[in-house]
């Protein structure tokens, strides 16, 4: 049988321009990969939003997968700007194999 370990799979909504200081954060806490994907379109507390190409506002995904101890590194560096900036941070146990990979 094939042996799993867990570990914290985070996700960023965060706008294109600050993409770039969410992975440096990332990298920072020592986590080892990270994928970023665009989003289109989605709705929250504010309502409906759309990617605007033309006003800068487009949003991606960034999506890492970390040991607890680097998830939470990550957590506490990127927390100041969650608020300020209008960032989604969400973060939950996963089972990867390989474990020694993340």
């Amino acid at each position: 049988m094939i042996e799993t370990v867990i570990r914290k799979r985070i996700e960023i909504l965060t706008d294109a321009a600050l993409v770039r200081r969410v992975t440096d954060a990332i990298d920072r806490a020592g986590i080892t990969g990270w994928t970023v994907t665009p989003v289109q379109s989605g709705k929250g507390r504010d309502g409906r939003w759309r990617e605007e190409r033309v006003m800068g506002t487009d949003k991606c995904l960034v999506l890492t997968i970390a040991a607890a101890e680097k998830a939470m590194v990550f957590a506490e560096d990127i927390a100041p700007i969650l608020t300020s900036h209008g960032l989604l941070l969400s973060m939950w146990d996963v089972e990867v194999i390989r474990g020694e990979r993340f």
